[in-house]
């Protein structure tokens, strides 16, 4: 099938697809229309059971600059409103994402990376929310999720003054996960693959689940949240597999079921 500046890749191999921003001559930039598009496919995705783990990369020595700025006039504001919707995809997503970050992560760019799981990056890596320079704000979920994940002086550092940061200020900051030189890249997205995958999806998309649900919420909802989740995973073949191996002091073998 083809999508507007992006492509997905299964491999069933290794129960992982990959979705790579692809516009030539445009560092990646992401249409309006790709975002309705990348929103499907990460349902579709979630909803794969051939699929454990999706990475989200870019083509060559950039994530993407950001989105098609002169297709923001050409939209009408109501659309523009709910464009964080489309780009909390990954987050919706019940398998783990992982963006695979190099050069440039600018924009809604960086929108959707922070919408992802896991961060794995380049130390050529560039992270910037630069919309303030336009007259604008972020709009794809990024004044909240980035105050979230490094806080509220941080993000109106960034966000205020459109400030890139490189990739050691954004291991320091917790933006990033990893940081490797751009010819290990590959190796350690594969790392962190092998090593979500031969968990249980079950018990990983719980986990997501309750994170992502619970975090800002009042402490006492967020421990009843996660005591009704392990409850629930107890009637799974995955809970008692994994309780069995380690009795029996073998590898589990997890179905997803």
């Amino acid at each position: 099938m083809t999508y507007t500046g992006f492509r997905v890749e299964r491999d069933r191999d290794n129960a992982t697809a990959t979705i790579t921003l692809d516009v030539a001559g445009k560092l990646n930039r992401i249409a309006i229309a790709a975002r309705d598009e990348l929103a499907q496919v990460f349902a579709e995705l979630g909803a794969d059971d051939g699929v454990r783990t999706i990475v989200l990369t870019g083509a060559g020595e950039a994530f993407t600059a950001g989105g098609d700025i002169a297709g923001f006039l050409e939209t009408d504001p109501e659309h523009l409103s709910r464009l964080a919707w489309n780009v909390a995809a990954p987050e919706r997503c019940p398998k783990p994402v992982i963006a695979r970050l190099r050069g440039y992560a600018f924009g809604v760019g960086l929108e959707l990376a922070l919408a992802c799981d896991f961060r794995v990056a380049a130390d050529d890596v560039q992270l910037a929310l630069p919309e303030v320079k336009l007259g604008m704000i972020p709009g794809s979920g990024g004044t909240q999720r980035l105050s979230r994940l490094i806080g509220l002086g941080r993000a109106k550092d960034m966000i205020m003054r459109g400030r890139p940061i490189g990739a050691e200020e954004a291991l320091a900051l917790g933006l990033v996960g990893e940081v490797v030189p751009p010819d290990e890249l590959d190796d350690a997205v594969a790392r962190l693959v092998g090593e979500l995958n031969v968990l249980s999806p079950l018990a990983l998309a719980v986990a997501k689940r309750v994170l992502n649900h619970a975090y800002d919420g009042p402490l006492p909802l967020g421990l009843e949240l996660e005591g009704l989740a392990y409850g629930l995973l107890r009637s799974t073949h995955d809970f008692r597999e994994g309780v069995e191996a380690f009795g029996e002091k073998r590898p589990p073998k997890f179905e997803g079921r």
